[in-house]
Parts: structure tokens; C-alpha cells; sequence
């Protein structure tokens, strides 16, 4: 088994979503990052906020950020659900590979789990 490589994704959700659609994506998403051999370290819930430009017609979307490991193939899987969710309006994800680059991920995801709590 290959070992885990120190992911984050953002992604934004419409702005039109209630709040317990909103926790449902969001819920959904967790589950398929961990079905697909994700283990979540931390979530960074920013909320809704404005768009710095129009995005199939939303000023707004709902921010959320998973730190996580996993492997490259699960990745292709999470993003392939991305892609098809019309929930998602935009969506990243960011790979840390160096001993600095994991650094500032736990740095980071120690501080995302600090707010969450």
C-alpha cells in the first residue's frame, strides 16, 4: 500500500441550498473522501460569502475546506462525484508533497480543528 499523500479541498456550494442542504452536501462530501481511502484531520467551515466574480448566475457560495490524506486514485474518484454534484460551483484541491508543503498542511488543519471546536 502506497502511503498517504496530504490533500486539501475548497469547494463552494450554491447559495441557494438551505442550511440542512448545505450539511448534507457538505456530510456527503466527508463520506466520500473517507469511501474513497480519505482520512479527514480537520474542516474549515468559512461560511457564505461573496463570489470575487459571478458563477452561473451566484454573487455568493458557501466556502468549506477538508484537510485530508489520501491517495491519488481516490482523488480521481472524489473529483470525478465533484464534477457531476450541480451543488458544487467551484471546487479545488491542493497536494502537499515536501517536508515544508506537509508543515503548513498540519499547521493549517491544527487550526482549522481549533475553530471547529
Amino acid at each position: 500500500m502506497s502511503k498517504l499523500k496530504h490533500y486539501e479541498t475548497m469547494f463552494i456550494l450554491k447559495p441557494t441550498l438551505t442550511d440542512e442542504e448545505t450539511v448534507a452536501q457538505i456530510e456527503n462530501i466527508k463520506a466520500l473522501i473517507e469511501k474513497n481511502g480519505g482520512e479527514i484531520a480537520s474542516c474549515l467551515d468559512m461560511g457564505s460569502r461573496e463570489l470575487a466574480y459571478e458563477i452561473e448566475k451566484n454573487k455568493r457560495g458557501y466556502y468549506f475546506v477538508v484537510y485530508f490524506k489520501g491517495n491519488p486514485a481516490g482523488i480521481a474518484e472524489i473529483e470525478r462525484n465533484y464534477r457531476i454534484n450541480e451543488q458544487l460551483i467551484r471546487f479545488i484541491f491542493i497536494k502537499y508533497e515536501n517536508k515544508k508543503e506537509i508543515a503548513v498542511w498540519t499547521k493549517m488543519s491544527d487550526e482549522a480543528a481549533k475553530k471547529a471546536n
